[in-house]
């Protein structure tokens, strides 16, 4: 598959095609990427950052609406996602990193258990409905890839970028309802003890101590 050219947007985020996010542009050097990419209706690849660097792994978005212009130059746009890729090398010729990208989509299509399904959607509701959630776009449960617009709500950016690489739906599923068996009692647990707290910090104390 060729490689292509593409300019990179480090950010603590991990982006899953067809789902939006909010974005506020505010570095004169992305305010040029951001430019750019609205003006010729062209994507950008954005990556998740760490402390030591940036993951090799992403996916590409489009800008789908300038939400707010400011005078200074600044901007809040809506992205949506487009293409996963992995990066080749990377390229600092322009004042924002670029890379030579090769993009990827699932290898296995067989079709998903109806059953797998079926708990992804009901667990996704379930988790939607706690506090703890990742603030996030809404699903399209007719998406061929599901898994995406379901682990959207989920916080733990580690685990999203796993799904980000996973090459099969049913293989994403199956990775979000095991990671949500131990997640959701864990979390409600949490909810619970802060709603049982007072004001003042000191919580109830518990049982058998």
């Amino acid at each position: 598959m060729p490689k292509r050219l593409i300019p990179l947007f480090p950010l603590q985020l991990v982006v899953f095609p067809r789902t939006r996010h909010p974005l506020h542009i505010f570095e004169d050097r992305y305010k040029e990427m951001v430019g750019e990419a609205i003006r010729d209706g062209s994507e950008f690849g954005i990556v998740r950052s760490k402390e030591n660097g940036t993951l090799n792994a992403g996916c590409t978005v489009i800008v789908e609406k300038v939400l707010e212009m400011y005078p200074d130059g600044r901007m809040d746009i809506l992205t949506c996602g487009q293409q996963r890729f992995e990066i080749a090398s990377l390229n600092e010729d322009k004042e924002y990193l670029q890379g030579e990208v090769e993009f990827f989509d699932d290898d296995d299509l067989a079709p998903v258990p109806p059953e797998v399904r079926d708990l992804a959607l009901s667990n996704y509701r379930t988790l939607s409905r706690l506090g703890a959630a990742r603030g996030h776009s809404d699903p399209d449960f007719r998406d061929r890839q599901v898994s995406f617009q379901v682990a959207q709500a989920v916080p733990d950016l580690d685990f999203l970028s796993l799904m980000l690489r996973e090459r099969s739906e049913s293989g994403r599923l199956r990775q979000f309802n095991q990671y949500l068996a131990e997640y959701l009692p864990r979390q409600r647990s949490i909810e619970r003890m802060k709603d049982l707290a007072p004001t003042n910090g000191h919580g109830p104390k518990p049982a058998g101590l």
